[in-house]
């Protein structure tokens, strides 16, 4: 999911027509979410069933408590896993390595989560918790084969238990911040728009928010294409939603972009992984190095 890193200020626009890919809102009604079935993962290892409610305190209005946002935040993501997450860093990365890096970026999403203004945070995650999951996530199991399954199920399943606008981002994008987060859930919490969007350097995206969740506007669509944010971006369009696109991010999949995203975050947890593993290598050569000589 993918740009150059981009700090605090909302986004705004007027209201246009037609399918756009940056820029101002695409206008249209509200698509109404369908019904859910199947078994939901609530908490860190709690089994609950769809239809819990959650009504956490000012879910009635546009805050929630403190003044934070009457919405929801879900972070899509795999356990990281040596040889299930990152394959596309390996190589130059070692399957431990790259996992080491999805770890340290999914540990710097998390705490951006944990810092937006948002009333509820959840984890929809295939794998195990670790110790990388701050307190304050709802933990629930992922559902479905492919990726757009995957994620139109976990929209569904977290909106089922509260009926707050839901934004979704994935592991993949270390460098968002908590004013970016907020900047994607206030405009579906006061009606202004419908969606919001954010598009990925590599043509994927990194951000889906919704205001009503209907597993239609995400199935079907081809995941991992470089048309696949330009493909969702249409399908948003098509079902009639006003869409408020947000900056592009980089994604983090390949050793470029995991330097250009260390550059620009240095005191992150991915950039110190990122230098230690840097310096590691060096020192691996540089003995070598020596050992040729003699």
């Amino acid at each position: 999911m993918t740009g150059p890193v981009v700090s605090s200020a909302v986004v705004t626009g007027p209201v246009v027509t037609g399918p756009v890919v940056s820029g101002p809102v695409v206008n249209g009604p509200v698509v109404r979410g369908a019904a859910v079935t199947g078994p939901a993962y609530i908490g860190r290892h709690r089994q609950e069933p769809p239809t819990e409610t959650i009504s956490p305190p000012g879910s009635a209005g546009e805050s929630g408590p403190d003044g934070a946002l009457a919405a929801q935040v879900i972070v899509i993501a795999k356990e990281p896993v040596p040889g299930r997450v990152k394959t596309r860093l390996t190589p130059p990365f070692t399957p431990a390595e790259a996992a080491a890096l999805a770890e340290a970026a999914l540990a710097d999403t998390l705490a951006a989560v944990a810092d937006a203004t948002v009333t509820r945070r959840v984890l929809a995650l295939e794998g195990a918790p670790g110790r990388w999951l701050p307190p304050g996530f709802d933990v629930i199991g992922q559902r479905g084969g492919g990726l757009d399954e995957r994620i139109a199920w976990a929209l569904a399943d977290t909106r089922s238990s509260w009926s707050a606008p839901v934004v979704l981002i994935g592991m993949d994008t270390p460098q968002v911040t908590p004013e970016l987060l907020a900047s994607a859930a206030e405009p579906l919490v006061s009606g202004a728009a419908d969606a919001t969007f954010g598009m990925a350097e590599d043509g994927g995206f990194w951000l889906l928010g919704l205001r009503e969740i209907d597993p239609a506007l995400v199935l079907g669509v081809s995941m991992s294409r470089p048309d696949t944010g330009a493909r969702q971006l249409r399908r948003l369009v098509e079902g009639g939603l006003r869409v408020l696109p947000l900056p592009a991010l980089t994604d983090v999949d390949t050793a470029d972009e995991a330097e250009r995203v260390a550059a620009m975050l240095p005191d992150s947890r991915f950039a110190a992984c990122l230098r230690a593993l840097d310096s590691r290598a060096l020192g691996s050569r540089a003995t070598q190095q020596a050992a040729a000589i003699r």
